[in-house]
């Protein structure tokens, strides 16, 4: 059968696939576009599904702010490579993704549902099937979270690259103070706000490790719980963001700048790419050398 070439070029707009696969697609299907059109979505499908268990550690952290400012979104999308994730298709659909948590919220199981306007509508988790099928890597929205203004307070957000993002939102100060908190925060990584975002059983666990390390002085106890709730003091100005010496000007605590500010942060959220994913220690003289002996 003749395939011409505005089939193959009307087919490709429509899948976003390679020239000779939609030649192909057109060949097995008769001619019939919408068939074509169909079984590539399943081939899609298909190799979405095969790619799925492999490790995305690789991708970037995007935001998208409301045009009032009250609200920005922020989301964790994955890819295999780094490669990919500088790729234009890859960085339309984080945008994408970022855009949609704006309008939509940030419940994955309601956005994976959810349309994705500059993907003509179709669900997010479609789009994201058939952007696997085309770039050939496993894309995965890690996470996502929209975060709205206090009332009478402020958002700031900080990109340090593509690798990691900080949303802040400050009761009262001013957007440039919230913008501050968020590069303080992308820089110096926080736990939590103060002490009272810090659970129990961490700070139980560290005092059990401070006191038997005074122990070792053989000082008296007296002495060593001074020594540990100093140490104490220590650690928890090193975790919590009002304890930390602030990055702009170290001379001064977080705490300090918002007390001068009359402002409280109420919220912060930090995504940095692959954090806490396990990534696959490649070994390729290894795989080399088994593929010559015929093992690989």
């Amino acid at each position: 059968m003749q395939i011409s070439a505005s089939q193959v070029k009307e087919l490709r707009e429509r899948t976003g696939a390679g020239m000779m696969e939609c030649k192909k697609a057109l060949v097995e299907a008769g001619g019939d576009m919408e068939k074509a059109v169909e079984n590539m979505r399943i081939s899609g499908l298909a190799k979405a599904d095969k790619k799925s268990g492999r490790t995305a550690a690789e991708g970037k952290v995007v935001t998208a702010t409301s045009e009032d400012g009250s609200a920005i979104a922020m989301v964790e999308v994955n890819c295999e490579t780094d490669f990919v994730s500088m790729g234009d298709d890859f960085i339309a659909f984080a945008d994408a993704v970022a855009q949609t948590v704006l309008e939509r919220g940030d419940d994955l199981e309601v956005l994976n549902a959810s349309p994705v306007a500059a993907f003509g509508g179709d669900a997010l988790t479609d789009v994201r099937q058939a952007m696997v099928a085309k770039i050939g890597e496993n894309i995965q929205v890690r996470r996502a979270v929209r975060v709205s203004a206090p009332e009478g307070g402020n958002l700031g957000v900080y990109l340090h690259g593509a690798r990691i993002g900080v949303v802040a939102a400050i009761s009262g100060g001013s957007g440039d103070l919230a913008k501050d908190i968020a590069m303080h925060v992308a820089a110096s990584n926080p736990v939590c706000v103060d002490s009272n975002g810090v659970p129990a059983e961490t700070l139980e666990k560290e005092r059990g490790i401070l006191v038997a390390e005074a122990k070792e002085s053989g000082k008296p106890d007296e002495i060593i719980e001074k020594m540990v709730d100093g140490r104490m003091r220590k650690y928890l100005a090193e975790i919590t963001l009002v304890g930390q010496a602030f990055v702009k000007d170290p001379d001064q605590t977080v705490g300090k700048l918002l007390d001068g500010a009359s402002a409280s942060v109420t919220e912060f959220v930090r995504f940095e790419v692959g954090e806490g994913i396990e990534k696959k220690q490649e070994d390729f003289a290894a795989e080399v050398m088994a593929t010559a002996k015929g093992d690989g």
